[in-house]
């Protein structure tokens, strides 16, 4: 079934909003996306009749505790995982993989490798490249493509030893969009006895998220970025955070997840995960099922989040199929990353551009006179920024959600005809 374009905007009080009197396009999303209202309904409940600290005997206490406990299994069934027990929520993704980092260092030797990516955000380089640092480890890089910025497995490959302990990758690129083969990749890994921890942040908003399909050891997300707050998650096998030295005060449980979520957890924005997450299952069950027989080995909400999933990731096709085209009409505008229409299903409709005669910032700027709200820059995507040749002064960035409609892509490319014309 297609989306119902007003009946989805109709639930984001952000998206009807006026700046001059004029409707604001968010194209910023990579960044963050706006929210539904149960979202904010969701904070708004916790804070009005369930605020309180973990473990007391009252009553609030024990409310807070088993609404964070059902998230859990939300998250859970979210991302694939058979035990909530896997998932840990912290302040943010990043924060997240230098914890992770940290414990992870403590079991590995000097000259030990790890396998890096010139296509990350750098949330997932720099925790490694410090531990490399501090504990004399190596890091061996893997390229890209730089016609289509797509992973060079043969350089992954290459890359791989007998010393190799920890490969980390981008499930989808936050810069260029590119959907990276992971459970390929969790196989290689595997093959030569690594860990394989993954950054989905850019993957969780658009496309059906399954850890054990995947075959990975440690997953992250933000839900931030998933119409949702701002809270990080973490993924990982249940006896790999049983037994990994993670770093905790004395007091809390040792066990999965306790151990890893340190200082007392941000309990209004668990249960404002918990309002997104039930966002995409409506949509799954209110407009998926063509996706049923797909997932019938799923059961009750995880069925309706893949095919609430399904449908976004239908829906988003077709927006970037647009915004791909309209973009080519463009004179001197240089796409970078998958632009086949046949290819379509190998990215998320996060699209990075550069104009001829104009730097990022300055298209940018631009374009939020016109109420049209985009990133430039490098969005912490430094690597592939230098080896696209644009370090100093990034690309311009333009991310669909499924809240976007065509119209609003019409009107970008009116603006960005306007400027070329002068």
């Amino acid at each position: 079934m297609t989306l119902d374009a007003l009946a989805i905007r109709a639930q984001f009080s952000a998206l009807h909003q006026k700046t001059d009197d004029v409707t604001p396009i968010f194209f910023d999303n990579p960044g963050g996306t706006q929210v539904p209202q149960a979202v904010i309904d969701a904070m708004t409940h916790y804070f009005t009749y369930t605020n309180a600290n973990s473990g007391g005997m009252f009553a609030t206490s024990q409310w807070s505790d088993a609404m964070t406990a059902g998230v859990r299994k939300t998250v859970a069934d979210f991302l694939g995982a058979s035990n909530p027990d896997e998932i840990v929520f912290g302040p943010n993704m990043t924060t997240l993989v230098f914890g992770l980092s940290r414990a992870l260092a403590k079991t590995l030797q000097p000259g030990d490798e790890i396998v890096l990516t010139r296509m990350d955000h750098d949330a997932n380089v720099t925790p490694w490249t410090r531990i490399a640092e501090d504990h004399d480890l190596v890091v061996r890089w893997v390229d890209i493509h730089v016609d289509d910025c797509t992973l060079d497995l043969d350089s992954l490959e290459a890359a791989l030893t007998d010393r190799t302990k920890i490969v980390a990758t981008v499930h989808a690129s936050n810069a260029v969009g590119t959907i990276n083969p992971v459970k390929r990749i969790a196989g290689m890994a595997r093959a030569a006895g690594a860990y394989y921890v993954v950054d989905a942040v850019q993957s969780a908003p658009h496309v059906p998220l399954d850890v054990r399909e995947i075959g990975c050891d440690f997953l992250l997300c933000s839900a931030y970025k998933f119409f949702g707050p701002h809270v990080g998650i973490l993924w990982g096998k249940y006896d790999l955070l049983a037994k990994l030295p993670a770093y905790k005060v004395r007091p809390a449980k040792d066990k999965p997840p306790y151990r890893w979520e340190t200082g007392t957890s941000n309990f209004e924005g668990i249960a404002a995960v918990g309002a997104a997450l039930n966002y995409i299952a409506a949509i799954g069950r209110n407009y998926g099922q063509d996706y049923a027989a797909q997932y019938v080995y799923y059961a009750g909400q995880a069925h309706d989040l893949k095919r609430g999933m399904e449908v976004i990731r239908a829906t988003e096709r077709d927006l970037v199929a647009h915004l791909l085209q309209v973009l080519g009409h463009i004179d001197g505008l240089t796409v970078y990353g998958i632009t086949d229409p046949k290819r379509l299903q190998e990215r998320v409709p996060t699209v990075a551009f550069a104009l001829a005669g104009y730097t990022a910032c300055e298209v940018a700027e631009y374009l939020a006179k016109h109420h049209i709200y985009v990133w430039h820059g490098d969005y912490y995507a430094v690597e592939i920024m230098r080896r696209l040749g644009y370090a100093e002064h990034g690309l311009v960035r333009v991310g669909l959600v499924h809240y976007n409609t065509h119209e609003e892509i019409n009107r970008l490319e009116k603006a960005l005809q306007q400027l070329v014309a002068g």
